[in-house]
């Protein structure tokens, strides 16, 4: 045993520290815990009573206690007894005890109060800031309610110690963000905002924080501070570091308060007053000179210090955006850092960039350094700083270096992290588009971009190139020899059969008068690439077959006995059916003239901002700078002709026949008739399939147990907030699991248990308040995207309008699958708290897989049954790069969670899996085979899976196979 100091008060509490140490096992822990809480028990039970150190030590051993993770149900009253000691120990201990273990809705909470009370008004400034440290730990509505009006006071009082002072602003600050609506300045505010002239730094440091929490809420009452701070942070930038010895920071005076004070001047616009704005530019200027200076120590802790300072000076300079000089020393600055060996420093240096690039003083600044960013793109190891990179090269971009720029990014996107490909597709089509004056370049660079990264390339960006070539006749030659000449490539990917297949169709006779390009070689290579592509890719290429007929009468025949053909008009696809009946029948009774009228070649597209722009503003996420400025035209380089949102192949098709495509209309010019809700027609099924009494009961049961249908699409959409950024993550989490928590931030915790049968489900929802301020007006709303009203039925009860703190309120919902879906519910909470309303929609995680019945088979049934489902449309298959390490354990898990069953011993390859289920809808059920085919052996890193799933009906096939590709 340790040996026990002299000087420690409590020898008894580091006697039994020493014997809980020593304790070789958990058993022997316990027993040693349990005989002494029976010792302390009866020690504040019996009859003597006890003196205040022995109540010190007996809470101090409680504390411990609690602290390794045991409950504690007693001596709370004890602790609050040791709250009127006069004794600093013992008060301190008592305070510490009802910090870690006391909550808000404590029987005791007003004796502590009390206590409080009395400590704050002794005017012992230990007592004092021991209250006021208790405060702000417990920080409950309860503590605001008593104590919101007294801190002021004593923040304020010329009497109050130094000390005192600084436990007041933070306790206050701590107040404000838990209850913002109870801690009221008022007639306070103008004696808050001068403690930045408080001679005692530390006060000033603590003040300015609760300073700039509250200018952020009310600017306009905190607006005196803007000269205060202007003052302060004069004096500290000119004071050498022998001057604030206490405040000085390896030689660096003052860096926190420097810090906030910057902070705090930018949430103001720039002084009115002449000698305060120069003032401020004169200090501005003084932090960017030391920058240049030769740095003091060669400490990492100096160089941090610095330049911190400086990049929150940057900061501000940028926020004002009116200091011409400043902007450009800012940006030579930066500039520095961009080959600096520290990667964060790099990092910053290329976001602040970012945003000086979009200003009109420093723009020309910031392009000097282009040869250097370009650098950092290629050469970069860490990819957080290479999209750094991506994204200054976007923002400094303009009509004089928009081919280089455009060319360095196509360059860079063969090697890009997968991570950034997508938005890195979206910036490269935006700026060939908004600066390009030669059309013809712009047509070879969205084709290059579709050759090198076909599969980040979004429908939009595909839609925009038609719509532009569609609108300016001087490229629409060009554009059809161009595409003609990249679908001779032998591997073709399906993107540019889409634009090939439609330019063509259009203007395909522009370039019929070459033999090498003739009408008939047109068609044979465009048919060529039928087999390979998807249904909607096949949908426009039949549109594209019908236009050759107008166009080129000499292939009628030919495309009519592709159209005759049993492949086409017995396709199991009814899109692809319809079209091919319709289409030969419009051959072959129209006449040469309602032909062309009906086939004329499409209009020009309205003006319309660039649905490729609109995209990639949605996919920027907190921390990305803004690109507003460059995508609003403030500087030269305007927009090509043409900006419609029309899909083409939806355009293409209304031009052709009456039957809409299913990948007509993506970008929402039609709007679809409303799905009209499905009957509740097994109500009674959806109530009790999980209840032990069985499923008997009256049809009506769904509504007299309370369950509500779910919001319809039209209302849903009025007042629900759109879904969080990282819906679409959390929803695959849940996959191939039931259980677990759905949601969480500092307010609310969503917890979700769930259980299937067949074609029916029930889903628990637990909404757990983390806060200790009540929810109120707390309401759910169920909503379908899309068709889903039509394929998914969801019956909700309704749940608590009021959640205490820390309490958890109970949601059940029933589901029925009607028929397969892809879209998830959504699920939108929306609560008061503070008086602050909080709207957020997720996705609920009912994916088609959760319907799932396991399937045993044999080896020679799996694989017959496989031959049979051999029709290109039912299959999907996936080659992707693994997530995660290839686990045999955990792939077995994640399969079997899937909902299917995993067959063992009938693949002829063992490190291959396959499973089989049916999945149960009311409608219908569809079979579903899977084989997930991984290359262990390859080094990890580079280690790929092949995933191929073949069932009765397509739309399954890919749900299934876009799912499951998340997952491993």
């Amino acid at each position: 045993m340790p040996a026990v100091s002299k000087g420690d008060g409590m020898r008894g509490l580091a006697v039994f520290i020493s014997d809980i140490r020593n304790c070789k096992s958990k058993e022997a822990e316990i027993k040693r815990i349990n005989k002494e809480l029976a010792n302390i028990r009866s020690k504040f039970k019996g009859d003597k009573a006890l003196d205040g150190y022995s109540k010190k030590k007996y809470v101090c051993k409680l504390l411990f206690i609690f602290l390794l993770g045991h409950d504690i149900d007693f001596g709370h009253m004890e602790a609050v007894n040791l709250l009127s000691s006069n004794k600093y120990t013992e008060k301190q201990i008592g305070y510490l005890f009802i910090s870690v273990l006391v909550n808000s809705n404590s029987e005791l909470i007003r004796l502590i109060n009390n206590a409080i009370k009395n400590d704050l008004s002794s005017r012992n400034p230990t007592f004092m800031c021991l209250a006021l440290h208790c405060i702000a730990n417990v920080g409950s509505r309860e503590m605001a309610e008593a104590f919101a009006g007294e801190i002021p006071r004593i923040l304020v009082a010329g009497d109050t110690m130094d000390s005192v002072k600084q436990s007041a602003a933070l306790c206050l600050l701590r107040l404000y963000k838990a209850s913002p609506d109870l801690v009221l300045m008022g007639e306070w505010t103008s004696r808050v905002v001068h403690l930045l002239n408080d001679q005692h730094m530390g006060v000033v440091t603590a003040a300015i924080s609760l300073i700039t929490c509250l200018s952020q809420k009310n600017p306009d009452e905190f607006k005196t501070c803007v000269s205060l701070a202007v003052s302060r942070l004069s004096r500290i930038v000119s004071s050498a570091s022998t001057d604030l010895q206490d405040y000085t920071y390896y030689f660096v005076p003052a860096p926190w308060l420097s810090c906030k004070l910057l902070r705090l001047l930018q949430c103001y616009p720039p002084p009115e007053d002449g000698a305060v704005k120069g003032r401020l530019v004169e200090c501005l200027e003084t932090i960017l000179n030391k920058a240049q200076e030769p740095p003091k120590s060669k400490k990492v802790q100096h160089s941090n210090a610095k330049n911190a300072i400086l990049f929150e000076a940057i900061s501000l300079i940028i926020h004002y955006d009116s200091e011409p000089n400043l902007l450009v020393r800012a940006c030579n600055q930066l500039g520095q850092f961009l080959q600096h060996r520290e990667t964060n420093l790099r990092y910053l240096a290329l976001e602040s960039m970012c945003t000086l690039a979009s200003s009109e003083f420093s723009h020309e600044a910031v392009k000097t350094h282009i040869e250097t960013v370009i650098n950092a793109l290629k050469t970069e190891r860490d990819v957080s700083v290479r999209q750094r990179a991506a994204d200054l090269l976007y923002a400094m971009c303009d009509r004089s270096n928009a081919k280089q720029i455009v060319a360095e990014m196509l360059s860079y996107l063969e090697t890009a992290d997968y991570s950034i490909r997508e938005e890195m597709v979206l910036k490269v089509a935006i700026l060939a588009e908004k600066y390009a004056v030669d059309y013809s370049w712009y047509v070879d660079t969205i084709l290059n971009l579709i050759r090198i990264a076909g599969d980040y390339v979004s429908e939009e960006v595909w839609y925009r190139v038609i719509q532009i070539v569609i609108n300016r006749d001087d490229v629409q030659g060009y554009a059809a020899k161009t595409v003609f000449e990249a679908l001779q490539a032998p591997a073709c990917h399906e993107n540019m059969v889409k634009v090939g297949g439609y330019i063509l169709g259009e203007f395909g006779n522009l370039i019929a008068g070459d033999p090498r390009s003739s009408p008939l070689v047109q068609f044979n290579l465009l048919h060529s690439k039928f087999h390979l592509c998807s249904v909607p890719t096949r949908a426009l290429l039949l549109s594209a077959y019908i236009k050759f007929i107008n166009l080129f009468p000499e292939t009628k025949a030919t495309i009519q006995e592709v159209l005759r053909s049993d492949s086409q008009i017995r396709n199991s696809d009814v899109e692809l059916q319809q079209r091919a009946v319709e289409y030969l029948k419009l051959s072959s009774i129209a006449s040469t003239d309602v032909l062309a009228t009906v086939l004329e070649e499409m209009p020009p597209f309205p003006e319309r901002e660039s649905s490729i722009l609109a995209k990639l503003k949605k996919k920027k996420g907190p921390g990305v700078v803004p690109v507003s400025e460059l995508e609003d035209g403030k500087r030269e380089g305007g927009e090509l002709n043409g900006g419609g949102d029309r899909g083409p192949d939806s355009a293409m098709s209304a031009s052709n026949a009456s039957t809409p495509s299913p990948s007509a209309d993506l970008l929402g010019l039609r709007s679809a008739a409303p799905v009209s809700a499905a009957a509740p027609s097994a109500g009674s099924l959806l109530v009790d399939v999980f209840s032990e009494s069985g499923a008997g009961g009256p049809a009506a049961a769904v509504n007299d147990d309370g369950f509500l249908s779910s919001v319809p699409p039209s209302a849903a959409s009025e007042d629900l907030a759109p879904p969080l950024p990282e819906a679409d993550e959390l929803l695959n989490k849940f996959v191939c699991k039931n259980n677990g928590v759905l949601f969480e931030n500092q307010l609310l915790q969503i917890g979700i248990k769930s259980e299937y049968r067949q074609n029916l489900g029930r889903m628990y929802l637990f909404y757990g308040n983390k806060t200790s301020v009540q929810f109120a007006s707390f309401s759910t709303t169920v909503s379908y995207p899309g068709e889903l009203q039509s394929q998914l039925n969801v019956q909700t009860k309704p749940v608590e309008p009021l959640v205490e703190g820390g309490a958890q309120v109970q949601q059940v919902l029933n589901i029925e699958c009607i028929t397969d879906f892809s879209e998830a519910p959504q699920l939108n909470i929306k609560f008061r708290y503070g008086g602050a309303l909080q709207n957020i929609t997720l996705k609920l995680p009912v994916t088609i897989n959760k319907f799932f019945q396991p399937t045993e088979m044999a080896a020679t049934d799996f694989f017959q049954r496989w031959k049979q489902l051999s029709q290109p449309q039912q299959e999907a298959q996936k080659i992707f790069k693994a997530n995660h390490g290839m686990d045999t354990e955990v792939l077995k898990a994640k399969l079997l969670g899937l909902g299917t069953a995993l067959l063992e011993n009938v693949d002829p390859n063992p490190e291959n899996y396959v499973c089989a289920g049916v999945v149960q809808t009311k409608s219908q059920q569809v079979g579903v085979l899977l084989r997930l085919e991984p290359n262990a052996q390859a080094q990890p890193g580079v280690q790929m899976y092949r995933l191929t799933l073949r069932s009765s009906k397509d739309t399954v096939s890919k749900r299934l196979c876009d799912l499951l590709a998340e997952q491993f």
